[in-house]
């Protein structure tokens, strides 16, 4: 396991957001984050139009 340093007053915001969420762990919640923030930078402005284009055909958005 690696170890990342974290702001104290972030770290305390980020572990009442996980227990808030019912995460089982802060490392948990932060997997999560991670995934999250990682999959949209990593998507490409075409996978993110055809998305959009699928929720305009299901009529989710207009």
């Amino acid at each position: 396991m690696n170890r990342v340093k974290i702001d104290a007053a972030l770290y305390e915001r980020a572990k009442k957001a996980a227990d808030k969420a019912g995460y089982e762990s802060f490392e948990e919640f932060l997997t999560y984050v991670l995934e999250k923030e990682l999959n949209r930078l990593e998507s490409s402005p075409d996978d993110t139009r055809a998305v959009e284009e699928q929720l305009r055909g299901l009529g989710y958005i207009e």
